[in-house]
């Protein structure tokens, strides 16, 4: 598989990109080890969103090793993009408005896996198109009105013009941190799991890097990716995570420090 030149365009013009049916071939086999994953005394039930990090590595690592996978990345990020960690949920409910990042200068993108149908009336991503552009006057004046649509334009969070992002269960959608999105009218109980990317730092910018990686402490985690992604990793794999490993050694002392300050580990 390759991205086009005008799948690519489109990502980079509207910040997100949807591929149909593009994991069909290996549903049934994610939605049990997205089922297996959770463990018995962490079974959802529906209160609020349940959140595992991080996510493929505990049973699916070679999702990362797949060529459709591997494409993305390098389509978007460069062949030697950087796999910044991931994350399972069970969604409940609504979920305002917010981006995922505010990146200037490298570009991060969440690949994300929706396991159950659904459209805007049912939970569906909705995203606003060209709102990861941050360098110009529409993405800088969005991050100031969307604090508030109410006080922006009166209207409520849900009516907000949005492109929405129907699913059907072995679609991929793709979108780049900086895309305002949100999800309204779900179920207590939808399945949604990402995989998430970047472009690989320069040495003078790898501060950056190792501040982006602390925000992981608060899901209690010693290191960005678990024994089973590191001890498996096969050279190509290792393309993809080498950087991050090189700059982590600070996570276990802050996550140490967050089990004091926290009740249970955050849950996005």
């Amino acid at each position: 598989m390759k991205l086009s030149k005008e799948q690519i365009d489109f990502f980079e013009t509207f910040g997100f990109l949807k591929l149909p049916q593009l994991m069909a071939d290996r549903l049934d086999w994610i939605i049990d080890e997205f089922t297996k994953t959770f463990p018995d005394d962490n079974k959802h039930d529906g209160t609020k969103r349940t959140c595992i990090v991080p996510f493929i590595d505990q049973r699916m690592s070679q999702l990362l090793d797949d060529p459709r996978i591997e494409a993305i990345g390098a389509a978007l990020l460069g062949e030697d993009f950087n796999y910044m960690g991931s994350d399972g949920n069970y969604y409940s409910g609504d979920t305002s408005w917010h981006r995922d990042g505010y990146h200037k200068k490298y570009k991060h993108l969440k690949i994300a896996f929706y396991l159950d149908e659904l459209d805007g009336n049912s939970g569906a991503l909705r995203v606003i198109p060209g709102s990861h552009r941050l360098h110009d006057q529409f993405g800088e004046q969005l991050s100031i009105k969307m604090r508030d649509p109410k006080a922006s334009w009166n209207i409520a969070g849900n009516a907000v013009p949005a492109y929405v992002l129907d699913v059907t269960p072995g679609d991929v959608l793709v979108f780049n941190h900086n895309t305002f999105h949100s999800s309204w009218n779900g179920s207590t109980s939808r399945r949604m799991f990402t995989i998430n990317m970047c472009q690989r730092y320069e040495e003078a910018d790898l501060q950056e890097l190792r501040d982006y990686i602390a925000g992981a402490a608060r899901f209690w985690i010693d290191r960005n990716y678990s024994e089973t992604m590191m001890n498996t990793a096969s050279p190509q794999r290792m393309i993809h995570l080498e950087q991050v490993m090189a700059n982590d050694g600070h996570l276990a002392a802050l996550s140490a420090q967050k089990r004091l300050e926290m009740t249970e580990p955050a849950r996005g």
